[in-house]
């Protein structure tokens, strides 16, 4: 069986923190967020990654980002643009917003290609060694279906904002059955009682994706049908997570679900950066990373 990609989607400026996010250093050796990323694929068997990115910062991602990892694993590049669109169809007027996460990995079908199963991530996210470990374990199970690596929803919140995280529900044999996307969410609406809007133990899903190389065929199904009806919405977006959920309760589809008591963090704002650094430097003392990475 062929070793799983890891497709990163790192097509987004980070309007909210400010900047290229992806290209930040967080860790004591200059290190980003998705060296750390990189790093526990290779030990957790990938061979190859494929990062979306946008052709107009593509020299400064090659030498900063992609240039760390060759000779460690397979590099690959897929561009993400608001004109690749399905045959036939125009490009609104006036659209300036990106058609989100959905189109990101549609526009690297022929990169990733369909010979291997593929792994989905942000490029922004701190996801763990063990989501990593099991993504690998998904893709080496025979006749597989695809997967999910789903959180605690009181694991993924920012202490300086609102979040969007998308909710599953999950059925009594660990499948999925439904990804409600939920925006605005504050530490303020989660917890026990009250007036919280969560209880926290909600599983939510941080865009960790396990994919068998039948999904293609799945994705452009969906993809096609949101421009058919919401092209000309100028802020509408295509997430990946709905197609997903489209897909199952259409009854095409299966994705397993597993939970990882891991605590997810990341960059959303600006103020997050000083608490990612401070975990990951606990995480190197208690000897989950070296530092340097490579």
């Amino acid at each position: 069986m062929a070793s799983p990609t890891l497709l990163v989607l790192a097509a987004g400026m980070g309007s909210r923190y400010g900047g290229l996010k992806q290209l930040d250093p967080v860790g004591p050796a200059g290190e980003t967020i998705l060296d750390y990323a990189v790093f526990d694929a290779v030990r957790a068997g990938f061979d190859r990654v494929v990062f979306v990115i946008r052709r107009d910062f593509e020299d400064a991602f090659r030498e900063q980002v992609g240039a760390k990892y060759v000779g460690k694993l397979e590099v690959a590049y897929a561009f993400q643009a608001l004109d690749m669109l399905p045959e036939g169809a125009l490009m609104p007027e006036g659209r300036e917003k990106p058609w989100g996460t959905g189109h990101a990995v549609w526009c690297a079908r022929e990169v990733v290609g369909e010979t291997a199963p593929f792994a989905v991530i942000n490029a922004d996210d701190f996801l763990g060694a063990d989501a990593f470990a099991q993504l690998a374990g998904f893709a080496a199970e025979p006749d597989a279906d695809h997967a999910m690596v789903g959180y605690r929803l009181m694991n993924t919140l920012s202490e300086q904002g609102a979040v969007s995280r998308g909710v599953c529900q999950v059925d009594a044999d660990g499948l999925l059955t439904e990804v409600v996307e939920h925006t605005g969410i504050q530490r303020r609406d989660v917890g026990p009682g009250g007036e919280a809007l969560f209880a926290g133990d909600e599983i939510v899903s941080m865009n960790c994706w396990l994919f068998q190389p039948t999904f293609w065929g799945a994705l452009d199904r969906q993809w096609r049908a949101f421009v058919a009806e919401r092209l000309g919405e100028p802020k509408a977006e295509f997430y990946l997570p709905a197609a997903v959920s489209a897909e199952i309760e259409a009854g095409r589809t299966s994705v397993r679900v597993r939970a990882t008591s891991a605590r997810w963090f990341g960059v959303t704002y600006r103020e997050d950066k000083p608490l990612v650094e401070a975990m990951l430097r606990g995480l190197i003392a208690e000897g989950a990373y070296p530092s340097p990475l490579f």
